[in-house]
């Protein structure tokens, strides 16, 4: 079957939040903050996969979301950033 509409949904991930924490030392008077920032949610890619030539792919999957990003922690440490999904389509040949 040849199908050349789809309609899909594509959202790409959110990012992490970050940390609110603060530095204790024995002989530090006033320590300070030390938290982390949130990690970078993923991207959303197209590309052009040659092996492809129909949209028929996109019938029975529709929903597509990258990956979150991790929050952040204490000790400056910031979460891990998100994997960017690539997702391929057809290429289009204009006749």
């Amino acid at each position: 079957m040849f199908t050349d509409y789809a309609k899909i949904i594509v959202k790409s991930g959110n990012g992490g939040n970050g940390a609110a924490s603060f530095r204790r030392e024995k002989y530090v008077a006033a320590g300070g903050p030390d938290g982390g920032d949130g990690g970078k949610g993923g991207s959303v890619y197209f590309s052009v996969n040659p092996d492809m030539n129909t949209l028929l792919d996109f019938r029975y999957k529709k929903n597509f979301k990258a990956e979150n990003g991790e929050n952040g922690s204490g000790n400056h440490c910031t979460g891990k950033s998100g994997e960017d999904l690539y997702i391929g389509v057809p290429l289009r040949y204009d006749y």
